[in-house]
């Protein structure tokens, strides 16, 4: 597994998406679009299915168990879960170090401290809690994928790959993964390196919606238009086509209006993916 010292690093132009929901998965700089980051998506639940269909409900409900029991790792673990889904996301990180204080040796909780950490927008602090949560001698591919988010999000890119590298060895062809890894390239302005990650991580999700409309982004940045538009509304419903087509229109925009002022060259920003 690798292993880095820090470098200051530094973060990239937010913006913002409604359509575009964070996968990681990972506000969040950079790569993310949504004020809603989860990047950090796989370490231990599923994305979108854990998502409580009333998030406050929900982190009420589970407030007072908590409260009677502050140092069970499972009960902070599902609190600190439903305050992220209800927005509470520096709560969550404080009940979540509590947890890990009182629960030192808990790779698990760790895991779950340091997805909130980068939920957060505390992308170094979770990279470094990140790799307490396993071990070189029994690596967790889903980890190592977040680490590499959380590198790009310091802007930290061939660092990220390394660790995107790793993640790949353990689960070749893993589509989260090279989802992230194609975001790093794109961050780096390497195009044609991000369309290659971006297409296989399409040809291996069953066309998860996050990651085609991240790869129809490159090709739109790649002068390719047409087929970005093909690629964005293909076999859905005329709505959701149409709704797709002018989000990727819109997100192309902002990087032309900001060429035009002279403004910031970085890619626009999409979607990173949990793992």
């Amino acid at each position: 597994m690798p292993r880095h010292s820090y470098r200051p690093g530094r973060c990239a132009r937010l913006v913002a998406s409604p359509l575009l929901s964070v996968i990681l998965a990972l506000g969040v700089c950079s790569c993310q679009t949504t004020a809603s980051p989860d990047i950090t998506g796989s370490l231990g639940e599923t994305a979108e299915a854990s998502r409580p269909a009333d998030p406050r409900g929900e982190a009420d409900s589970y407030r007072e168990r908590y409260r009677a029991n502050p140092k069970d790792p499972a009960i902070a673990i599902q609190y600190a879960r439903a305050l992220r889904a209800a927005g509470e996301r520096s709560q969550a990180v404080a009940v979540l170090e509590q947890a890990t204080l009182a629960n030192p040796g808990s790779k698990t909780l760790l895991a779950a401290y340091g997805r909130a950490l980068a939920d957060n927008g505390n992308f170094q602090l979770a990279f470094d809690v990140l790799s307490r949560a396993h071990t070189p001698e029994d690596p967790d591919w889903r980890i190592l994928s977040v680490q590499g988010a959380a590198l790009d999000q310091l802007g930290r890119y061939e660092e990220a790959r390394q660790y995107y590298d790793s993640a790949l060895k353990i689960a070749p062809d893993e589509p989260s993964v090279l989802s992230n890894l194609g975001l790093s390239y794109l961050l780096s302005k390497d195009l044609p390196h991000a369309e290659e990650a971006l297409r296989r991580a399409y040809d291996h999700s069953d066309k998860d919606p996050r990651v085609r409309m991240n790869l129809a982004v490159v090709l739109g940045l790649e002068g390719r238009l047409g087929d970005a538009e093909n690629l964005a509304k293909a076999d859905l419903p005329v709505e959701q086509a149409t709704a797709n087509v002018a989000e990727l229109k819109r997100l192309l925009s902002k990087k032309d209006n900001a060429h035009s002022r002279g403004a910031d060259h970085s890619p626009p920003a999409i979607a990173p993916h949990p793992g």
